[in-house]
């Protein structure tokens, strides 16, 4: 996983939380690939960046999307809905779902130079 490339705002991020419930980590983690290629195949879709499970098992996706109408449509997607509700039923004890528009970004490249 690497930092996603993203465009000059602005643009929209989804922000997804979660705190997973013990078990069925195969169906999970199959089902998040499944999501995130989709999720690479609709319009609008710039990047998304992943933090890995903590041991008390939360977790952070982020998704890049050129608008707020980009991620309705994803959020509304069959598929995406059939997850979102085996999400709801066997694998969040607790999630959060954020919208936020970037008005800034600013970093480092990772090609950048090293210091010395």
């Amino acid at each position: 996983m690497s930092i996603a490339a993203t465009p000059q705002p602005p643009y929209y991020a989804a922000i997804f939380s979660s705190v997973r419930t013990e078990g069925d980590d195969a169906a999970y983690e199959a089902m998040g690939e499944a999501m995130a290629a989709l999720a690479m195949q609709q319009p609008g879709f710039i990047g998304f960046e992943f933090g890995a499970d903590t041991p008390d098992r939360f977790s952070l996706f982020v998704s890049y999307w050129n608008d707020d109408n980009d991620i309705r449509r994803w959020k509304e997607l069959g598929a995406h809905l059939d997850a979102q509700r085996l999400g709801k039923q066997r694998w969040y004890g607790a999630y959060k779902i954020r919208i936020a528009k970037v008005e800034r970004d600013y970093g480092r490249d990772a090609s950048a130079a090293a210091p010395a």
